[in-house]
């Protein structure tokens, strides 16, 4: 994180990857919009995949659509489950998957629902700076596997930035980023480069808040992960390997409770990326 802005947002600087772990959207016509969601307590319309919807019609009416949402991204947990859902549904939109293609400025759009959305436009691992506006693709990236856990806690994105407020870390300067140079890495395919620069501002702040989160950091690497990470501003967290062996063994070793969930997955895979499918269409 860069610090806290005159507005009131916070400036960061992060690199983003999507992971194969993700929720799935149905939509079939209807005479009216519906919504439906495998976790009822996220049946509002509040809920992302609904605002985004309403981006679907010029008067910001819902469209007549049928829409079931399939929920197996962890929330409240930095993952992005919710920010992801919606920019799937802006990109069904942008593809013509959904009729005609309605012309929108799409990334204003995406970032009106959430500074996390305009990542998921990208389509592929980014360099994500400002308060997510502002997004640079990292092109096709390397299929590596993670392992996530979700403690049984859940943070609140708000709170988060608050306790990372009280806490005494300084800026630091673009040019010597250790973002940049893991984008870099990233883009090499440099495994070994890239598990050195992981870094996450929120960590040592989070994982004192909820010991839940200590406890998964601690748990992945006693069993094998070399490298644990918050990921956002948590409280899931992960590890990286090139194999997805290596993940299978390492969550197989876990010494935690079942209230832990854990998921093996990897990095989405996106050799169909090119220049127009970049988060600055």
């Amino acid at each position: 994180m860069l610090g806290r802005r005159e507005d009131g947002f916070h400036a960061l600087r992060s690199v983003m990857v999507p992971l194969g772990l993700a929720d799935e959207i149905s939509l079939e016509p209807a005479e009216a919009f519906e919504f439906s969601c495998s976790d009822p307590s996220l049946e509002n319309g509040d809920n992302l995949v609904v605002r985004a919807a309403r981006h679907l019609r010029q008067d910001g009416a819902l469209p007549n659509l049928r829409l079931n949402l399939v929920k197996r991204v962890p929330s409240q947990a930095g993952l992005g489950g919710g920010s992801s859902d919606a920019a799937g549904i802006l990109l069904a939109a942008m593809d013509g998957a959904l009729g005609d293609r309605p012309t929108r400025d799409w990334m204003a759009v995406a970032r009106g629902l959430g500074s996390d959305v305009p990542f998921f436009l990208a389509r592929t691992g980014a360099l994500v700076e400002g308060t997510g506006e502002r997004v640079t693709a990292a092109g096709s990236i390397p299929p590596w596997h993670v392992a996530v856990v979700k403690p049984p806690v859940a943070v609140s994105t708000a709170a988060a930035f608050a306790a990372l407020d009280r806490s005494s870390r300084t800026s630091r300067p673009r040019i010597s980023s250790v973002s940049l140079r893991a984008l870099e890495a990233l883009q090499r395919g440099d495994f070994d480069a890239v598990l050195a620069l992981l870094h996450n501002d929120f960590q040592a702040v989070m994982a004192a808040e909820h010991p839940e989160i200590a406890t998964a950091l601690a748990a992945l690497e006693r069993a094998g992960a070399g490298r644990a990470m918050l990921s956002g501003s948590g409280s899931a967290v992960f590890a990286l390997a090139r194999e997805a062996s290596a993940i299978e063994n390492v969550l197989a070793r876990l010494d935690l409770d079942p209230g832990y969930a854990r998921f093996a997955t990897h990095f989405a895979p996106t050799p169909a990326w090119n220049a127009e499918t970049s988060a600055s269409r």
